[in-house]
């Protein structure tokens, strides 16, 4: 086996920089030892991924309306959904610090209040006080009162109507399932049948279980609302829509119904193949136990038992404190390229068994099936591509291949290079026309009235290019020989030109948020082959140099997706700072004092372990509405932000 020890320190001119890189070199050895002994056996990683509350309360709320509240699980789950409550005003919260959200809250409460909690007890009386405060569960977004209506606490006239015969509109018409994103998708399709059938707990909860003091209007308990935010002309319209569906609904005029929920139960069916769960993503993968319940499958029926055995492995238990605890969906293909990458960034050798390992776990985990991707891609291309999850081959994303098409390409290898080869030709044709990259979809963007769709709350109906991505994808056509001149990469030049925020950063769709997306947006140009001296990247890093702090850290909240002139500020975290201090790095060089001063906050930080401390939210799911805590980015990100540190001094000093 070969070493997995980092070379020495090179030599150095500058005393001061010759001392820190001794001072890194034991510091990243550290992280190299902790992250190598995080690896599973068949050569993965895989960490806990954190989301808010709203995975304990849903859960809970889903086990009520098929009938199951006595599920052996549900008192844990429901001692960890209490430890969640916020103690200073009651409020469930989308991450640490966040301001209340109301329909958290509700489904706390509710969930809480069917676990047995009395309603006059201290924590339950604070949250009741909140949601009235806050101006009562009304106010609830629409994907909280598909359980409401599901356990008789509104009627389905307070739920916006997914008609199932939307399957059947032309491509040409605005709104077509190939046109919202994966996640939608996923999603609207089984709440199709739910909607449509008007779903209902079989046995209705007993008036006491019920949260009919949560309202504030008894009025509009049972009327849908305009959505907050949403300009008034688009909700008068789509409201008027709404009822004219539910009209035509209560008249029986649907003659196509039966055929179009046949085929939406037959899409949900298929797209559980190759998946662990219906997009492989807790809300599909709950709301297919309700709405196949609806038609009919048994709880042993083989799709559903599989269903529930995705549910189950999503849960952490802890058995000192008797509580469940239930991640949103597991990250292992991501965090295995993250790490792979960082790994070779800090001079892991290929050879090593763990990279070794490592490779074949990811070559299997290339998608070898037509997805749905292949309805907008630019042209015909081999499958390929790579998923977030365990299984996912209906959606591979750009993201993820990305990520791993160009750590298979820095480990080397016949098998790998190929592979990451295929990769970055499946991400050519996942090009948006307007010359940048998407999650998932090539061409589910560019169509802003969709947002305004009453269903459309969850703030990402669409799946348009962002920033982030599109620097990730420049970044891993460098390893792959692509340069600056190629057509493509041009297109992605001038789309992220066009997408730079004036104050010189840009926005970060799936990472919190500015440092985020500036750090991977810069990456790219510079490795690409962009002028880092040209103005507009110069502006980049005055930015990043603005928002760095005295000590050498980077910080920041997601209360920046709700007030951007907070761009910028936050509590210090590892992983931000490794983004802030890479970006620079790609601007400045490593020689720049900032940089140096990032990477010195890393070492002082670091754990005895090799780790670091890292409590706050850093990563996004949908921006203003769900948050994550990702495990590993507060290690693989310090070690690739040393490691890369380290290496670009060897190559400068050579």
């Amino acid at each position: 086996m070969t070493s997995t020890t980092i070379p020495e320190p090179v030599p150095t001119a500058t005393p001061a920089a010759g001392d820190l890189i001794r001072t890194a070199g034991h510091h990243l050895q550290l992280a190299i030892d902790n992250l190598l002994g995080l690896q599973a056996k068949s050569g993965y990683w895989c960490a806990e991924l954190e989301g808010d509350s709203i995975l304990q309360s849903e859960y809970i709320l889903l086990k009520w309306i098929i009938g199951e509240e006595n599920h052996p699980d549900l008192p844990w789950i429901a001692n960890y959904l209490r430890t969640q409550q916020r103690a200073s005003d009651g409020a469930w919260v989308q991450y640490p610090g966040a301001q209340p959200d109301i329909s958290a809250t509700v489904k706390g409460y509710f969930a809480l209040k069917l676990m047995g909690d009395k309603p006059d007890a201290p924590h339950m009386a604070k949250a009741r006080e909140l949601i009235l405060k806050l101006g009562g569960a009304e106010k609830c977004n629409s994907f909280t009162k598909f359980y409401f209506a599901a356990l008789g606490q509104i009627n389905y006239t307070a739920v916006p109507s997914i008609p199932p015969e939307l399957v059947y509109l032309p491509k040409w018409f605005y709104f077509h399932l190939d046109k919202v994103s994966a996640w939608t998708r996923t999603m609207i399709t089984p709440l199709a049948i739910v909607t449509s059938r008007k779903v209902m707990r079989k046995a209705p909860l007993r008036e006491e279980q019920g949260i009919a003091e949560l309202f504030v209007s008894q009025r509009d308990r049972h009327r849908l609302l305009p959505g907050e935010g949403k300009p008034r002309s688009w909700s008068t319209v789509f409201l008027s829509l709404d009822k004219i569906l539910k009209l035509v609904d209560l008249a029986g005029m649907t003659p196509l119904r039966k055929r179009a929920l046949k085929r939406i139960e037959n899409w949900i069916v298929s797209h559980t193949a190759n998946s662990a769960g219906l997009g492989a993503i807790f809300p599909p993968m709950v709301y297919i136990h309700i709405a196949l319940g609806d038609l009919g499958y048994k709880r042993d029926h083989p799709v559903l038992v599989e269903a529930e055995k995705h549910l189950d492995d999503l849960k952490i238990r802890d058995e000192a404190n008797k509580q469940i605890r239930i991640q949103p969906c597991f990250s292992p293909v991501w965090d295995t390229g993250i790490a792979a990458y960082a790994l070779t960034d800090a001079g892991l050798a290929s050879d090593t068994d763990a990279m070794r390992r490592c490779t074949q776990w990811l070559l299997a985990k290339e998608c070898k099936i037509v997805g749905d991707w292949a309805a907008n891609a630019k042209y015909k291309v081999e499958p390929s591509g790579w998923f977030f999850e365990y299984d996912n081959q209906f959606y591979p994303d750009v993201d993820d291949t990305a990520m791993v098409a160009m750590a298979l390409q820095c480990i080397g290898g016949a098998e790998a290079e190929a592979a990451a080869h295929r990769g970055a030709k499946w991400l050519l044709a996942l090009q948006n026309d307007d010359g940048g990259w998407a999650a998932f979809d090539r061409g589910a963007q560019s169509r802003q009235i969709l947002e305004y769709v009453p269903f459309a709350d969850h703030n990402a109906i669409q799946d348009p290019s962002c920033a982030d991505i599109t620097g990730r994808t420049l970044e891993c056509l460098s390893h792959l020989g692509y340069r600056i001149d190629h057509p493509a990469v041009k297109e992605a030049l001038v789309f992220l030109r066009s997408k730079q925020d004036p104050a010189g950063c840009w926005f970060g769709r799936w990472g919190i948020n500015y440092i985020y997306g500036t750090w991977q947006a810069v990456c790219g140009l510079q490795l690409i082959g962009q002028d880092m001296k040209a103005e507009w990247v110069q502006k980049a890093g005055r930015w990043l140099r603005g928002a760095q702090k005295p000590d050498g850290s980077f910080g920041e909240t997601a209360d920046t997706y709700e007030d951007p002139s907070l761009k910028g500020q936050g509590p210090s975290t590892a992983s931000q700072t490794a983004w802030g201090t890479m970006g620079m790095m790609a601007i400045f060089g490593p020689d720049d004092p900032g940089v140096q001063a990032g990477v010195a906050w890393l070492c002082k930080t670091q754990l005895p372990s090799g780790t670091w401390q890292e409590d706050w939210f850093t990563g996004t799911g949908f921006p203003k509405v769900f948050y994550l805590r990702y495990h590993l980015y507060k290690l693989y990100f310090p070690l690739m932000c040393i490691g890369r540190w380290r290496r670009l001094m060897a190559e400068a000093k050579a």
